[in-house]
């Protein structure tokens, strides 16, 4: 007998295994566990169903995949009749430019085409040298939204219309017309319609040297540090974030760069617990922590302020630099976030669409976790690229 077959033979005497002869106690072998309760019939044939489509449907892909990488074409017949997943996107692109074109006398409208258009007349004025003619092309445009600006009531465009008039005057100033020309009259007539709460501030809004900008004593290595400092964090404090807070990082992330100043973008925070919880909860990425988010913002891309599709990706663009500089705000105030990936599926889009209450035009970028972040609570090391990996010299 060898040496195991002594260790059971002597298991046995002592009364340690059960008829099964496994090892298990008698008394193990008589009361089994409970086992787990099977699903219904009609669950597990639907289970089934669902994963046989999955199968048929991905081998189907495979095959049509190559044929449809050929060219525009054969890619446009692909995502028309076999594949449906740029459907929103292309609804709210649709969306967003019958908006633009209906709505050009709402502040909404106006105030992008204002914003976009000024802008341009900014950079105009800063060529060197400088050209005593331009802008021939949207100049017109440029005055009907001012126009439809200085109709309007709203108290925010007030900063907008003292920047419009401050640069379109110096526009006029520095160009010149013929007799009669119609424009600089209209500028004109538009001026006498400003109220006296709307009169241009002390300092004009318009370009100026590059010496006048703000000053900064932030170095390199301050600013790398603080880059470093940010990460994506998940373990946070159960402790409220103050509203000024984020409206000071939303104010950091207002000076962003934006594709001629058009800022298609807005947040939406969200610190009532049953919402917050729900929208949380749709994105894929956060599971293990959001219910224990402190505050959770949405970032929103309007594809409204765009009249051409050409344009539909520089939401993400736009909101992407805004964001950055809204994360690194919060560090300097003390709070930590994290950056939700927004998954484009149909179902969530729409649960989420709901939730919010879009309009057709509107799409979230992303989602962001927001809290003072839990000093004993572990962050990803989450390597990055080299320079040299970055970055490409020609």
């Amino acid at each position: 007998m060898t040496t195991n077959q002594a260790r059971l033979s002597s298991e046995d005497g002592a009364g340690g295994v059960g008829r099964s002869g496994s090892g298990v106690p008698a008394s193990d072998a008589r009361t089994p566990g409970p086992t787990p309760p099977r699903k219904p019939l009609l669950q597990r044939a639907r289970g089934a169903a669902t994963r046989l489509r999955q199968r048929v449907v991905h081998r189907i892909h495979r095959v049509l995949l190559p044929w449809a990488a050929r060219g525009p074409r054969s890619a446009s017949l692909y995502y028309l009749f076999f594949n449906r997943s740029f459907a929103r996107e292309q609804h709210a692109t649709v969306a967003g430019r019958l908006h633009h074109l209906r709505y050009e006398a709402s502040s909404g409208v106006a105030s992008v085409v204002v914003r976009r258009n000024i802008h341009r007349l900014e950079k105009g004025l800063c060529m060197t040298p400088p050209r005593d003619r331009f802008a021939l092309d949207y100049i017109d445009e440029t005055l009907k939204a001012y126009g439809h600006l200085l109709e309007s009531s709203d108290a925010q465009d007030l900063p907008l219309i003292r920047y419009a008039h401050d640069v379109l005057q110096a526009y006029f100033g520095a160009t010149r017309w013929a007799a009669g020309a119609p424009q600089p009259a209209l500028f004109e007539r538009l001026n006498a319609r400003l109220s006296m709460d709307r009169a241009p501030a002390s300092e004009p809004a318009a370009p100026a040297p590059h010496q006048a900008l703000p000053g900064s004593d932030v170095s390199y290595a301050q600013f790398l540090a603080l880059t470093r400092r940010r990460a994506s964090v998940r373990n946070f404090l159960p402790k409220a974030v103050p509203r000024s807070a984020i409206e000071q990082a939303v104010a950091a992330a207002a000076q962003a760069p934006s594709a001629c100043n058009r800022q298609p973008l807005r947040y939406v925070a969200l610190a009532d617990d049953p919402l917050k919880r729900r929208l949380a909860q749709l994105p894929m990425g956060t599971a293990g922590y959001a219910e224990t988010i402190p505050a959770l913002l949405a970032v929103i891309g309007d594809l409204s302020a765009y009249p051409f599709e050409r344009d539909r990706h520089i939401i993400y663009i736009d909101a992407s630099l805004a964001n950055m500089q809204f994360m690194l705000a919060l560090e300097t105030l003390g709070l930590a976030s994290c950056a939700i990936n927004w998954p484009d599926m149909e179902e969530r889009e729409r649960k989420a669409a709901a939730l919010l209450k879009l309009a057709p035009y509107e799409r979230i970028i992303m989602l962001m976790a927001v809290g003072y972040p839990d000093p004993v609570g572990l962050v990803p090391h989450s390597e990055k690229k080299s320079v040299g990996e970055m970055l490409t010299w020609m």
